[in-house]
C-alpha cells in the first residue's frame, strides 16, 4: 500500500528561519513555481518520513493575516481554502511578542496548529528563558524547540505534526482569544445572524467570520453577503450596527481595538511565561551592526565585500575552470582524431563543443557568485545593504529595500524582477524593474572573464568590479531621470527590520547556491546549444565559396618545399625545426582560409550589414554578430565568438583568448565591448520577466531601446574619447 499523504504548511514572520527549516525538512526534494492566478514565488517539497508521505509547503513569509498584501492573502488562503492537516508556526524565539500576533491569529482559525520556537539557541544567548509548558498551556497549542541553523529539532516537529494530524478534529475553547466584554458582545450578535440569515453554510467558522467582520475584512465581508442573498442589505446593516457600537464605546476604529485587544493577550503571555536574565548580556548583531552599519564604516566595507566577492569569482574559479577546459579540449582532440570529415564533425567540433564548451568552462564562477549571494541573504547581510544604500537609492526617488532586487540582480535578473512584488508602491515597482538590468547578472559573467582576463589579466578582477560599479551608477542616474519625468512621485519612507547574524548552514546555501545554477545549467542544454548549432550553420554555410588566393595549391607547396628540406637538412635538430616552421605557415594559411570562409559565410554577410553601427565603437563584424546573439541569451556571446574568432582545428584551451589578441581587438576596443554589454538589451527571459510583471509592452519597449541606445552612447564615448586621449591604441 502506498503511504499515506499529509499537507504540513510552514507559515511565520519574515526572518523567524521558515526557510531554512524548510530546506532542512525537504532539502533537494523541492520545486518552485507561482500560486495559481499569483506571482508570489510558491515552494513544496515532498518527503517520505515515519511511514508518511509528507507534502510541506512554504507560505509566504507574513507578520499578521490580516489581507492586505500579496503574500498575507496568499498565506491565509490557502490556509483557509486548502485546508492542510497541520499548520505549523516557525516563531522566532528571541522575539517572542512581535511573533506571537500571527500565531494568535493562527490560534482562531479553524485548523489544527503547531508552533516551533526556532532559534531557541538565540534566545537562550539573549538571557531569555521561555517556559514551554506553561506557554503551550495558556494557547492551548503543542510546542517543539527548534534550532533550524543546526537542523535541530526537526524530527521530533514531524513527529508531533503527524500525531497532531491523526488526531480527531476537534479545536478546544482555550484556543480562542478572549476579547473585552463590549466586543465579545458584539461578536455574538454577528453569530446569532448568521444563524438565522445566512442561507448557505458559511466557508470558515462562525466566530472567526464575526472577528473579521467587526475588522472590516472585505474578502469575508463580500463572501458574507453573496451567501445572505435577499437578506444582503440586512446582514450589511447588522455588520455596520456591530462596529458602531465597538467605535461608540471605544472612540476608536474596530481594527485598531482588535489588534490592541490581541497585543494586550500576547502581553499577559509573554509575561506569564518568558523570564529575562538580569546578567549583562551582549548582543552580537548588535555590536557587529556598529561597524558594518557605521555612517563612516558601513559602506567602504559594503564596496569591499562586494570587490572581494568578484576577486573571489575570478581567482579561485580560474582553477577548476582550467579542469574544465582541459576536459573540453581533450574531448575534442579525441573526437577529431576519430571522426571522419564530414559535415557532422563540422557540426560536432565548431558548433557543438566550441560553443557550449566555451560556456560552460565558467560553470565555477557562476557557482563562486552564487554562493557569495547566498552567503549574504543566508547571514542577514542583505538586509543591511539595503539599509547602507537606503541614502543612496532616495537620490532616485526609491528607498533601500529596492536594492535588494537590484543586488540579487548580480545573480539573475529574473529572480530579482520578480523580487520587486515585495514593494509596496507601484511607480517603485516599475522604477525598480525598469534599472535592474543594469545590475550585471551571473549569465554576462562569462563575457567579462574572456575579455578582461585576455586584456588586462592581473587586474581583471578590478576591471569586472568597476563594470559593476558603474552598472549601479548609471542606474542611479537613469532612476532620477525617470523619477523627474515619467515616474513623478514622493520618495516612500523607508522602514525595514534587520534581522539578527546567523551563523549560515552549509546545507542552506548549497540549496541556495544550486536552485540559481540550474537555470545556468538548462540553458547549456536548450537555449545555448540551439544557439550555437544556429552560428555554427550561420558561419558554416554556404559551403562553396570563392577564396581571394589558392590556399589549396600554397599549402601542397609549403608540403612539398618542407618535404625536400627535411632531406636536405644537415640532422634531426634542424629537421624538426623545419618541420615545426612547415607547419605553422600551414596553420596561419589555415586560419586566413577559416576567416575567409566565416567572412563569406550568412553569418559574415549579416555582421558586415551591421558593423557600421558597431564600428564606431571599435567592435568588428563579429564582435556585432556576437552582440546580436546576446538577445537570446547573454552566454550565447561567448559561444559566438568561441565559433568565429578561434581557427579551425585550434582545440587549445587558451584559443579564444589567443584569437583575441590577434583579432586587432585592442584594450581600448575591449573595454567598449564591455561597456555595451554591460548595459544593452537584457536576454529574452529577462523581457519575458519585465513584461508578465509590469503587464505593459510599453514599458517593455521603452525599456529595451532605453538600454540599447544607451549601451551605444557610452560605448561611443569610451572608445572615441579614449582616442582622443591616445589610450589603448
Amino acid at each position: 500500500m502506498s503511504p499515506r499523504t499529509l499537507t504540513i504548511a510552514l507559515a511565520g514572520n519574515p526572518n523567524s528561519g521558515k526557510t531554512t527549516i524548510f530546506n532542512n525538512l525537504t532539502g533537494a526534494h523541492q520545486k518552485v513555481g507561482n500560486w495559481s492566478g499569483v506571482t508570489v514565488e510558491k515552494k513544496e517539497g515532498v518527503i517520505n518520513r515515519h511511514g508518511y508521505e509528507l507534502k510541506i509547503i512554504d507560505l509566504p513569509g507574513t507578520y499578521s493575516l490580516t489581507p492586505f498584501s500579496i503574500e498575507e492573502i496568499v498565506a491565509r488562503n490557502f490556509i483557509l481554502e486548502e485546508h492542510p492537516d497541520v499548520v505549523i508556526d516557525i516563531i522566532d524565539a528571541s522575539n517572542l511578542e512581535r511573533s506571537l500576533y500571527l500565531a494568535t491569529q493562527l490560534r482562531e482559525i479553524d485548523c489544527k496548529v503547531l508552533f516551533a520556537l526556532n532559534m531557541a539557541d538565540m534566545a537562550q544567548s539573549r538571557g531569555i528563558k521561555i517556559h514551554t509548558e506553561t506557554l503551550s498551556d495558556l494557547l492551548d497549542v503543542p510546542i517543539v524547540f527548534t534550532v533550524g541553523n543546526k537542523n535541530e529539532g526537526m524530527d521530533a516537529l514531524l513527529k508531533k505534526a503527524i500525531e497532531l494530524a491523526e488526531k480527531t478534529h476537534h479545536i478546544p475553547e482555550g484556543r480562542k482569544v478572549r476579547y473585552s466584554q463590549d466586543i465579545e458582545f458584539a461578536i455574538s450578535r454577528l453569530q446569532d445572524l448568521f444563524q438565522k440569515s445566512i442561507s448557505g453554510a458559511l466557508p470558515y467558522n462562525d466566530r472567526w467570520t464575526a472577528i473579521k467582520l467587526i475588522e472590516d475584512d472585505k474578502i469575508v465581508r463580500e463572501q458574507v453577503l453573496i451567501l445572505a442573498g435577499d437578506s444582503r442589505q440586512m446582514v450589511q446593516d447588522e455588520i455596520q450596527v456591530a462596529r458602531r457600537y465597538i467605535m461608540d464605546r471605544f472612540d476608536d476604529d474596530p481594527e485598531i481595538i482588535m489588534t490592541d485587544e490581541r497585543y494586550g493577550f500576547i502581553a499577559g503571555i509573554v509575561k506569564e511565561t518568558v523570564t529575562t536574565s538580569a546578567r549583562q548580556r551582549v548582543d552580537i548583531s548588535r555590536n557587529i551592526d556598529r561597524v558594518l552599519t557605521n555612517r563612516f564604516l558601513g559602506f567602504p566595507i559594503f564596496v569591499f565585500f562586494i570587490w572581494a566577492m568578484f576577486q573571489l569569482t575570478f581567482t579561485v574559479g580560474e582553477i577548476p575552470k582550467a579542469w574544465i577546459q582541459s576536459a573540453v579540449s581533450g574531448l575534442s582532440s579525441v573526437l577529431d582524431l576519430h571522426l571522419s570529415d564530414s559535415l557532422f564533425k563540422d557540426l560536432l567540433l565548431n558548433g557543438v563543443i566550441a560553443g557550449v564548451g566555451s560556456v560552460v568552462v565558467f560553470l565555477p564562477n557562476i557557482l563562486i557568485l552564487f554562493f557569495c549571494i547566498s552567503l549574504f541573504e543566508d547571514t542577514g547581510y542583505m538586509a543591511r545593504t539595503a539599509f547602507l544604500m537606503d541614502k543612496i537609492m532616495h537620490m532616485i526617488g526609491l528607498h533601500g529595500k529596492s536594492f535588494i532586487p537590484m543586488l540579487m540582480g548580480f545573480g539573475c535578473n529574473v529572480p530579482a524582477i520578480m523580487a520587486t512584488r515585495t514593494l509596496e508602491s507601484e511607480k517603485d515597482r516599475i522604477l525598480t524593474i525598469l534599472i535592474t538590468p543594469f545590475m550585471s547578472c551571473s549569465a554576462r559573467l562569462p563575457i567579462y572573464i574572456v575579455i578582461a582576463g585576455t586584456f588586462f589579466a592581473g587586474r581583471a578582477g578590478t576591471v569586472i568590479f568597476s563594470l559593476y560599479l558603474v552598472g549601479i551608477v548609471l542606474s542611479i542616474v537613469t532612476g532620477r531621470m525617470l523619477r523627474s519625468t515619467l515616474l513623478k512621485g514622493l520618495d516612500a519612507p523607508f522602514v525595514m527590520e534587520l534581522p539578527p547574524y546567523r551563523v549560515p548552514m552549509a546545507k542552506s546555501v548549497m540549496i541556495h547556491m544550486w536552485e540559481r545554477s540550474k537555470m545556468f545549467l538548462k540553458k547549456m542544454g536548450n537555449i545555448i546549444l540551439i544557439g550555437s548549432v544556429i552560428i555554427w550553420a550561420l558561419s558554416a554555410f554556404p559551403r562553396n565559396i570563392s577564396y581571394s588566393n589558392d590556399f589549396a595549391r600554397e599549402i601542397q607547396q609549403l608540403q612539398q618545399k618542407g618535404a625536400q628540406d627535411g632531406q636536405a637538412a644537415a640532422d634531426d635538430t634542424a629537421r624538426m625545426s623545419l618541420e615545426k616552421e612547415t607547419a605553422a605557415s600551414i596553420e596561419a594559411i589555415k586560419r586566413i582560409m577559416k576567416a575567409e570562409k566565416i567572412e563569406n559565410s550568412y553569418m559574415g554577410r549579416m555582421g558586415k550589414m551591421i558593423e557600421p553601427v558597431f564600428s564606431p565603437l571599435g567592435i568588428d563584424w563579429r564582435g556585432s554578430v556576437a552582440l546580436l546573439s546576446g538577445f537570446v541569451a547573454k552566454e550565447i556571446v561567448v559561444s559566438t565568438m568561441g565559433i568565429l574568432y578561434v581557427a579551425e582545428g585550434d582545440k587549445d584551451a587558451e584559443a579564444l583568448r589567443t584569437a583575441l589578441l590577434s583579432s586587432g581587438m585592442t584594450p581600448l576596443s575591449a573595454i567598449s565591448m564591455l561597456v555595451f554589454v554591460l548595459l544593452y538589451l537584457p536576454c529574452l527571459a529577462t523581457m519575458a520577466a519585465i513584461r508578465r510583471e509590469l503587464r505593459s509592452w510599453k514599458w517593455l519597449l521603452f525599456s529595451i531601446g532605453y538600454s540599447t541606445s544607451l549601451a551605444w552612447v557610452m560605448a561611443f564615448l569610451v572608445f572615441q574619447g579614449g582616442k582622443l586621449l591616445h589610450l589603448g591604441v
